[in-house]
């Protein structure tokens, strides 16, 4: 809620949480470009070092009413706007959701830290349901479906607005190790240092390297200060011949050599990461969600003794028969 200067947030269950999330305060000061509006919006936390998403859980840190200082430094806001309610004297929640996003898009300035949330309006089942992979992959819980014509209605959904996500948990109870093939610049604290890594699993058929993944958390400070002198003597200035990574590109590429092992909450399809391309639909590779380092590195085991490609699409598979159960 935003009146002049003064911002005041409120949960979906109207609990009052303006002095948790000062930060927030301040956003909404200079990213609504009106005197008075009421906008919806999803709060998450963002990780500082990598920019990635974190899970909905991190959030929990910013509701208490003490620590708030630390708490901003360690889980930063971006806030993702989704619907507007009021501006400046006009209730817009009797026009239809089309006419709601139209003026939010005008409403807000976007930057890295204030997005309106991405939409497509499509009747195509197909699209619809890329579009739900790549919010997954993203580290979005799924989708709000919503009817264009539709007024908004507080605390009743009806089938105006449909929540398409997985309603499952499927927290992978099998670690994963996979093999380092690059690395990207720390940003706040691990200035300096790499800020996370790329990771690949192992095609035994092709005698190459499919990167499925990009780690940045469950790293302690000792770990961000011993691993850049652990792959150094593997570092190189290019790709190495046996890795494919598609569109992602690290910041600094190292010869396959180094395993790691990673604990994830699911495995989910991803148009980003060649590993396990068109295995399970086409057009689609295999990605981890919330891949976290549970500080192993194994010593033990040679590159090509890594998690196969092969193993996470079973993996994968696995999920889904976890479902229909």
């Amino acid at each position: 809620h935003k009146r002049g200067d003064e911002v005041r947030i409120f949960s979906r269950r109207l609990e009052n949480l303006t002095e948790q999330f000062p930060d927030a305060v301040e956003l909404a000061k200079t990213h609504v470009k009106a005197e008075e509006a009421i906008v919806e919006c999803e709060a998450v936390a963002v990780d500082p070092d990598t920019g990635d998403l974190m899970p909905f859980q991190e959030l929990m840190h910013r509701r208490r009413k003490y620590g708030i200082e630390h708490a901003m430094k360690e889980y930063p806001v971006s806030l993702f706007m989704f619907d507007v309610l009021y501006v400046d004297g006009e209730d817009y929640t009797v026009k239809p959701y089309i006419e709601r996003r139209k003026l939010l898009e005008k409403l807000i300035v976007q930057d890295d830290y204030v997005k309106v949330i991405p939409s497509i309006i499509t009747d195509d089942p197909e699209e619809m349901e890329r579009f739900f992979e790549h919010a997954v992959q993203e580290g979005c819980e799924g989708l709000m479906v919503k009817d264009l014509k539709a007024e908004y209605k507080a605390g009743a959904r009806e089938y105006a607005w449909i929540k398409l996500k997985r309603e499952y948990q499927a927290e992978l109870t099998d670690t994963i190790d996979l093999v380092i093939i690059g690395a990207f610049h720390g940003r706040g604290r691990r200035a300096g240092k790499y800020g996370a890594f790329l990771l690949a699993a192992y095609d035994p058929e092709n005698d190459v390297f499919k990167a499925t993944t990009k780690v940045g958390t469950g790293f302690t400070d000792e770990d961000l200060e011993n691993f850049p002198k652990l792959l150094e003597p593997y570092k190189i200035p290019h790709r190495h011949p046996r890795v494919i990574v598609g569109d992602v590109k690290p910041d600094v590429w190292f010869i396959p050599k180094i395993v790691i092992e990673v604990i994830a909450s699911e495995i989910t399809l991803s148009p980003t990461y060649p590993c396990g391309m068109d295995a399970v639909r086409k057009g689609s590779g295999l990605a981890l969600r919330f891949p976290k380092f549970t500080g192993r590195i194994r010593d033990d085991k040679a590159p090509e003794d890594a998690t196969t490609e092969k193993e996470l699409i079973e993996m994968y598979q696995q999920q889904l028969k976890k479902i229909e159960e």
